[in-house]
């Protein structure tokens, strides 16, 4: 088995806001594990998140949120509810996967990612390791910064140009000239 750089016996575990439980691998984990467990079939796809009562929570979910569905995948969120209430309703509502955000009974500055197959179980240690592999992968292969900084070259004014309001003109030198879109 290769060296785990994520996971360990029970998820991805740590203290919130530290590496490895950041929004930034919260937001990898949505986008390895959406690709991994969407099937090549036609149908919506569906992973289902709950959560305990932690404060970091709140920031753990609307990153998981944004990788899912930024690889095509629907979410329903369920807010607080026990780890294996999410194992039942990811079997019940025949979702694809199921995300459990907490940390069980370590301190409460610590939270976790757990993650249920289809069938309402925790995730093999093989298909652990592929998750880890597409997060290391991913901008490497086609997950890249936005097409907005690809391109930018040019004064710190027309970089802000970018962001601002299209009711709003632009200042001489629009971001236009400046970013390739």
């Amino acid at each position: 088995m290769s060296k785990r750089a994520y996971f360990g016996t029970d998820g991805i575990r740590g203290q919130a806001n530290r590496h490895p439980m950041t929004a930034e691998v919260a937001l990898r984990v949505g986008m390895a594990a959406g690709k991994l467990f969407m099937s090549k079939d036609e149908r919506r796809h569906l992973v289902v998140i709950g959560k305990d009562t932690r404060l970091s929570g709140y920031m753990i979910e609307p990153a998981l949120v944004a990788g899912f569905t930024s690889v095509g995948m629907d979410v329903r969120l369920f807010g607080p509810l026990p780890t294996p209430g999410v194992a039942m309703m990811t079997r019940s509502l025949r979702a694809d996967l199921g995300v459990m955000i907490s940390a069980s009974h370590n301190h409460f500055a610590d939270n976790g990612i757990k993650l249920f197959g289809p069938d309402g179980y925790k995730l093999s240690d093989e298909r652990e390791l592929e998750i880890e592999a597409l997060m290391d992968q991913g901008l490497q292969e086609g997950w890249r910064r936005p097409r907005a900084w690809a391109g930018c070259s040019g004064s710190t004014t027309a970089k802000r140009a970018m962001w601002r309001s299209p009711r709003r003109p632009s200042p001489a030198g629009s971001a236009s000239r400046a970013c390739a879109w």
